[in-house]
């Protein structure tokens, strides 16, 4: 096993976290999942993977390239995942925070903060890297998206387009 393979290894064979993590099983301490999203955009085009059919999440839907935030800014998890699931190289000078969207999907759901990033520039053609989670990489009119998309996806996407910083969903 990669050594960088070992914590999501770990995170999956462990049940999910309760609601309640507050010491003493205080709801107000219910704590945020954080994920980190890449928005690229080329031509009026956005780059989007198509999930695998057996994926956890979403699958056989189409998504931002993501991750979740392992003991390491916000910034550097998007750096590594576009590294490990497309091949693409960024450079943290050019990336900027375009969207936040705060979601709980269900009752009883952890909620979760998506931060979604641009990059102004990158190197590498998209690739799939992990072809268990994601099928393929396409570009698509940010106006004429795919009918099957992560709903905070969408969401995000027509926020930045509309020039909105955040979004509230579940809630």
């Amino acid at each position: 096993m990669n050594p960088s393979d070992q914590p999501r290894a770990v995170a999956a064979l462990l049940p999910a976290a309760p609601l309640q993590d507050h010491p003493g099983g205080d709801s107000r301490g219910v704590l945020n999942v954080v994920g980190v999203h890449l928005y690229l955009e080329r031509d009026g085009r956005v780059l989007l993977g198509l999930r695998h059919p057996d994926s956890a999440f979403a699958a056989r839907t189409h998504h931002f390239l993501a991750g979740h935030c392992e003991r390491e800014s916000a910034v550097a998890c998007l750096v590594r995942e576009a590294e490990e699931e497309a091949g693409l190289g960024i450079d943290p000078a050019y990336v900027e925070l375009v969207h936040l969207v705060h979601v709980v999907h269900g009752p009883g759901d952890r909620p979760r903060m998506q931060l979604v990033f641009r990059a102004r520039a990158w190197t590498g053609t998209p690739e799939v890297r992990e072809p268990d989670r994601c099928l393929s990489w396409d570009w698509w009119p940010a106006d004429a998206l795919p009918d099957r998309v992560v709903p905070y996806t969408r969401a995000a996407i027509e926020g930045i387009r509309a020039g909105r910083l955040y979004t509230e969903l579940g809630w």
